[in-house]
C-alpha cells in the first residue's frame, strides 16, 4: 500500500514539474490522427496509419479473404466455392476506430499507461467474420442437391397374370439445412483464414415397398371399358399410348395420382400424334387428341375402385363414349384427374388397349363385404337445342359447302347407388356437369359471279338452311 501511494506521489510529482509543457503533449497525443504503434487488427500492422488508411488495409484484406475457397464435400463429389460467393463480411470493423483511440481517450493516467503497454506488447484486436446464410442456402440448394440419387421404390409388374415384384433401390439425399448450419459453423468456429473444407451431412432415401406389403396386391378393385371404334389411326395411337404410360403404375397408400403428370408431355417424341380434341366449342387437331378417353376410362375404373377422387373437371362439350357426368377431361395444366390411394395397401394400375377398347383394371387389396354393390347412374336434367349457323366464305368457290358437326347442350348428375343383398342401401350424388351446346356449322362459298354471289349471300343472312340450299341449287344450275 505504501508502494503505491508513493508512486503516486511521484507520478503527480512528474507532472506537476512538467507543468503546461506536459498537459499540452498529452492532449497533443489525444488528437493525433495516426494509429500508435504496436498496434494490430488480426495480421494487420496498423502503426502510423490514419482511420481512413487503415479501413482501406482492411477491406483490402478482406478482399484476399474472400477469394479464399471453402471445399463442400459431398458423398464422393466435391464442389469448390469461394467465400465471397457465400456473402463473406466482417460483423465488427468498429474495432478500426478503437484501435485509433487506444492511447488517446480518457484521463491522463489511462493515457499513459497504455501507451507504456504498447512499448512492451503489441495490442491486436481481432476481426469477426460471417457469411450470409441467405447466400449459403441458395448455393447449396443450386449447387450441391445435383448430387442426390432418389430411391426408386419397389414396384410391381404383372407377366402372364400374375404379378412379380421388382425390387427397389436406395438413395441418398443432402440434409439442405444441416449443411448450412455446418458451413455457417466452420466459418464461425474453425476458419483459420485459409482454404479449408467442410464435409456436408447427407441422409439415405429408402425406398417403399417390402415383399409383405406387395404381396397384398391381389384383388381386383375396379374395372371399366371405353371403345374408340370410330376413331381415326392417330386417334387410336394416342389413346394406346396413354395407356401404355399409366400401365403398370404402383400406389403406395396416401400417394396422389395426377394423370397430367404421367401422360404429358404432349409430342411427338412422347408418343403422340395430331387427332382431333375439343377446343373453344370446336373439334380441332391437337398433338395428343384423344387423351381425355383416356382420364375418362381410368376416373370410372377408380369410381368403381372407391378411390378418393381429388381433382376430375367434364368436357366443355359433351363426349359420346360414356354417359354425361361420367368423364375427366385433360386441359393444359388447368383441368386435370387426380386421385388418391386411401387404402392402407398398395394398388396397381393396368391400362391395356385391343380391338380398339380401352380398358384400366386397379388392383388392390379387396375389404369391402362381399355382400355390397355399387352402380353408377347418369341423370340428364336438361338439354339445349345446339341449333344451326350459316357462314359465308368468300375465300371458297360458290358450290363449296362444309358441315361441322353439332352438340347439343346437356346438364347432368352423376349419382352413386349402393346395394347390401340386392337391396339399395344410399345414394350419393358424385357430381354435377354442365356441357356447352355447339351449334351446327354450314359454311357455304360465295366466290365468283357477282350476281350469284349476292343472291347466296342474301339466303346466308336470312339463316335459313333450307332457303340457303335451294338457292345454291339454282346457282349451280345457272352456272352451268
Amino acid at each position: 500500500m505504501k508502494r503505491f501511494i508513493v508512486f503516486v506521489l511521484l507520478l503527480a510529482l512528474v507532472f506537476a514539474f512538467a507543468g503546461t509543457g506536459t498537459s499540452e503533449a498529452l492532449a497533443k497525443e489525444k488528437e493525433d490522427p495516426v494509429i500508435h504503434k504496436g498496434i494490430y487488427v488480426d495480421e494487420i500492422d496498423l502503426s502510423g496509419m490514419t482511420v481512413a488508411e487503415a479501413e482501406a488495409e482492411v477491406n483490402a484484406y478482406a478482399g484476399r479473404l474472400e477469394e479464399e475457397t471453402l471445399t463442400l464435400e459431398i458423398f464422393d463429389e466435391q464442389v469448390e466455392v469461394t467465400l465471397g460467393e457465400l456473402g463473406l463480411r466482417c460483423t465488427n470493423m468498429d474495432v478500426i476506430e478503437e484501435a485509433a483511440q487506444l492511447g488517446k481517450t480518457g484521463n491522463a493516467i489511462k493515457r499513459y499507461k497504455e501507451r507504456k503497454d504498447l512499448e512492451h506488447e503489441n495490442k491486436v484486436y481481432n476481426l469477426s467474420w460471417m457469411v450470409d446464410s441467405a447466400s449459403v442456402r441458395n448455393f447449396v440448394s443450386t449447387e450441391c442437391v445435383k448430387f442426390d440419387s432418389e430411391a426408386k421404390d419397389a414396384a410391381l409388374k404383372r407377366v402372364n397374370g400374375s404379378f412379380e415384384i421388382v425390387d427397389g433401390n436406395t438413395g441418398t439425399k443432402l440434409d439442405v439445412e444441416g449443411s448450412v448450419q455446418a458451413i455457417l459453423n466452420y466459418i464461425e468456429n474453425d476458419w483459420n483464414k485459409e482454404n479449408g473444407s467442410v464435409v456436408l451431412p447427407v441422409e439415405t432415401d429408402y425406398p417403399r415397398g417390402s415383399e409383405e406389403e406387395l404381396s397384398r396386391v391381389k384383388d381386383v378393385l375396379g374395372t371399366f371399358t371405353t371403345s374408340y371404334s370410330t376413331s381415326n389411326g392417330a386417334r387410336s395411337k394416342n389413346v394406346s399410348n396413354g395407356a401404355q404410360l399409366i400401365n403398370g403404375t404402383v400406389l403406395y397408400p396416401g400417394d396422389t395420382f395426377s394423370t397430367y403428370e404421367v401422360v404429358s408431355p404432349f409430342t411427338t417424341a412422347n408418343g403422340y400424334e395430331m387427332a382431333g380434341s375439343y377446343l373453344n366449342g370446336k373439334v380441332v387437331d391437337s398433338l395428343g387428341g384423344g387423351i381425355c378417353q383416356v382420364s375418362t376410362t381410368l376416373y370410372n375404373a377408380v369410381l368403381l375402385s372407391e378411390l378418393e377422387v381429388v381433382e376430375r373437371s367434364n368436357h366443355s362439350m359433351i363426349v359420346t363414349y360414356v354417359d354425361p357426368s361420367a368423364d375427366a377431361a385433360i386441359a393444359g395444366t388447368y383441368k386435370d384427374f387426380k386421385f388418391k390411394n386411401d387404402t392402407d395397401a398398395p394398388i396397381y394400375i393396368e391400362g391395356v388397349t385391343a380391338d380398339k377398347k380401352i380398358t384400366f383394371t386397379i388392383y388392390g387389396e379387396e375389404t369391402r363385404p362381399s355382400n355390397r354393390s355399387i352402380k353408377y347412374v347418369s341423370k340428364t336434367l336438361s338439354t339445349t337445342d345446339p341449333g344451326v349457323i350459316i357462314v359465308a366464305d368468300p375465300g371458297q368457290p360458290i358450290g363449296f359447302r362444309a358441315v361441322d358437326s353439332a352438340h347439343r347442350g346437356v346438364q347432368a348428375e352423376l349419382y352413386k347407388h349402393v346395394y347390401v343383398n340386392g337391396v339399395e342401401e344410399s345414394v350419393t350424388k358424385v357430381n354435377k356437369s354442365t356441357y356447352n351446346a355447339s351449334p351446327r356449322t354450314v359454311i357455304i362459298g360465295v366466290a365468283g359471279d357477282e350476281g350469284l354471289s349476292a343472291e347466296l349471300q342474301a339466303a346466308v343472312a336470312s339463316q335459313d338452311e333450307a332457303l340457303v340450299n335451294a338457292t345454291l341449287a339454282s346457282c349451280l344450275e345457272r352456272m352451268q
